[in-house]
């Protein structure tokens, strides 16, 4: 599929934003992203224009950054870049640049974190099915007195099943 990915350093802008729906739990956040360059007239770094992106997350990564982000926090996001616009009556268009996350986790290059698994929910087990026995009776050795029994063993209408004898090497 033809999508546009993007990685965007930040800070957190907005509190994250976290809603049970029908299909999974979801949480929006906004990000503002700005571009600093080398000021030669002043010999120092500035800041450049900020853009903001509104960050989508769903299903597991959406408790996840909910319960992790704060406002003012340097993020990494990554995912899929929408924009959108909508016509409004009597208003000039408006347009959305938001990011589908795929991964969202802490700037390490700008503070430190500690990482906590949160843990999975308990699935219901599976009922406790007996282990299967691969084992067969043994079968008859055959005779000692040098005797072949018949294809159908001992008379039981069953195939003669002989074990091979291992082999001596001298």
């Amino acid at each position: 599929m033809n999508e546009t990915m993007v990685c965007v350093v930040g800070n957190v802008a907005t509190r994250p934003v976290y809603r049970e729906t029908v299909s999974g739990p979801s949480a929006r956040f906004r990000i503002a992203v700005t571009a600093r360059y080398w000021d030669r007239e002043k010999n120092s770094w500035a800041d450049g224009h900020t853009n903001f992106f509104t960050v989508w997350a769903n299903r597991q990564l959406a408790t996840n950054a909910a319960a992790s982000l704060s406002v003012g926090e340097p993020v990494i996001v990554q995912g899929r870049l929408k924009v959108r616009t909508e016509a409004r009556e009597g208003q000039p268009d408006w347009m959305s640049a938001d990011i589908d996350a795929v991964s969202v986790g802490h700037d390490l290059g700008r503070g430190t974190t500690a990482f906590r698994r949160t843990p999975r929910p308990e699935a219901h087990p599976a009922p406790d099915r007996p282990e299967p026995t691969w084992e067969t009776d043994p079968a008859p050795s055959p005779p000692s007195d040098g005797t072949t029994q018949g294809a159908t063993g001992a008379g039981n209408g069953d195939a003669a099943q002989l074990r091979p004898e291992a082999a001596m090497l001298t």
